[in-house]
């Protein structure tokens, strides 16, 4: 993590835009995330966006360790994330490395950052966590009623995920024709290109 804060992408202030413009629509903040299987395959799932991490380019999401996503991260860190807006009709991409903050995770400033992420979660959200392992048969519904975790200190499974994309495709679906840009990120700048859509 970053001491100093660092230059926005030249892409961020796009993405706030469009989230700023379809704030009225309640699902924009959820998106879905590819990670690759250890047999190559690939797999996706929708995630909610928490966030960008304070003084970087890195978008926050959060996690429980004993999912299959975690394990195939663990594997494989690149993975790519697409948001479509349906209020503006724009579709973002964004992929690059995925780092998993677990509870042994050695940074204390990620830790604190975890930590607070566990902290702005709901009741609700925070005691999903408490569940059952996930993806394990499911043999007894009464293991669902549970009481909220602490709100205060994360579960032990609780994981924050990072994304530090290096590559950014925004196509805009409005308009003829219509406009993409590509921005990616080459020996320590962003490069921005209109393509074809």
């Amino acid at each position: 993590m970053p001491h100093h804060p660092i230059p926005l992408a030249p892409w961020r202030p796009v993405l706030a835009g469009i989230l700023h413009r379809n704030r009225s629509v309640p699902y924009s903040r959820y998106l879905q995330l590819a990670t690759v299987r250890p047999d190559g395959r690939p797999a996706n799932r929708t995630i909610v966006f928490r966030g960008f991490l304070e003084n970087t380019n890195q978008l926050k999401f959060v996690t429980d360790a004993r999912s299959e996503k975690a394990d195939q991260i663990a594997q494989c860190d690149w993975g790519e994330v697409c948001w479509y807006f349906t209020q503006t009709r724009e579709q973002m991409r964004l992929g690059g490395q995925l780092t998993l903050i677990c509870e042994n995770y050695p940074d204390s400033q990620l830790q604190q950052v975890r930590q607070m992420s566990w902290q702005e979660l709901s009741d609700a959200a925070r005691s999903q966590f408490a569940w059952p392992h996930p993806g394990k048969a499911r043999s007894e519904t009464t293991a669902f009623t549970v009481a909220p975790p602490d709100a205060m200190q994360p579960l032990s499974h609780f994981c924050l995920l990072l994304l530090d994309p290096i590559e950014v495709d925004h196509l805009e679906l409005r308009g003829d024709p219509q406009n993409r840009t590509l921005y990616h990120w080459v020996k320590n700048d962003w490069t921005v290109e209109a393509v074809n859509p």
